[in-house]
């Protein structure tokens, strides 16, 4: 019997693939748990999330569009998933946006007010209304995780305004994970090390992030993804039971390191 057997819950953020989402989709699913996926609205990515996972051995996964940028898509997202699964155990929030044209070295001083808005509202608020849609859904508590970085701390040039996003949504997790303790609502983030996902080669010096992980983290590497889906069954089972409001580091030991 696996770590979540028994569990249900849904995943938003998959898009092929490297996404972490799915790698912690998997993790998840050889635990034992029930996923539902939402993809971004159009035949196109239904179908590129569809393949993804018959690829990886998912078949038959329930599946449901979502524009995050339209409350109405993430009401009607926990909607439809409270009809198909009745009460949910998990959530993994794993979206983030920011326009690429700011994500290079130098440019985020140049940033525009819609490009910072955009980015703070798809990468952060969103967990907020996400929480609130998956609220009712819980009726006997349970856990909810978003993904972050390290550049939600320090600078990471490069990395700009969606740094700034990071940092939100960690403040917002915890300020969740306040208001939701009392519901059993656990609320936490996972800050994984660079990782070439679809969204990390977007951001400008990504090359040379893995080469200074590489030397500088404790474990002298760059970590793989599917340690993240490991760390993620940990923060949605019983074993983080008593955990909540916290940022766990999967980064190979980098953000230790002063120098």
């Amino acid at each position: 019997m696996g770590l979540l057997t028994g569990h249900k819950g849904i995943i938003l953020g998959v898009a092929n693939e490297r996404s972490i989402a799915w790698h912690i989709a998997r993790a998840l699913i050889e635990h034992g748990a029930e996923c539902g996926f939402s993809y971004l609205p159009g035949e196109k990515m239904e179908r590129r999330v569809r393949q993804t996972l018959d690829r990886g051995g998912v078949t038959g996964a329930w599946l449901h569009p979502c524009d995050v940028s339209r409350d109405e898509d993430i009401t009607g997202l926990f909607e439809a998933a409270g009809a198909r699964f009745g009460a949910l155990d998990f959530v993994v929030h794993s979206i983030a946006f920011a326009d690429k044209e700011y994500l290079r070295m130098g440019m985020f001083w140049q940033t525009p007010r819609a490009v910072w808005t955009q980015a703070l509202d798809i990468s952060a608020y969103t967990l907020v209304a996400v929480a609130r849609a998956a609220r009712p859904l819980m009726p006997r508590g349970g856990s909810i995780l978003a993904l972050s970085y390290y550049g939600a701390e320090k600078v990471v040039p490069g990395y700009n305004v969606m740094g700034v996003a990071k940092a939100a949504l960690e403040t917002a997790a915890r300020y969740l994970a306040s208001e939701l303790g009392p519901d059993g609502i656990r609320v936490n983030t996972l800050s994984a090390g660079p990782c070439r996902t679809l969204s990390a080669m977007a951001v400008g010096g990504i090359d040379e992030m893995f080469d200074w992980v590489e030397k500088k983290a404790p474990l002298k590497r760059n970590i793989d993804t599917e340690e993240v889906g490991k760390s993620a069954v940990y923060l949605l089972s019983d074993l983080s039971s008593g955990v909540t409001g916290e940022n766990i580091y999967v980064d190979a030991g980098y953000h230790t390191m002063g120098l």
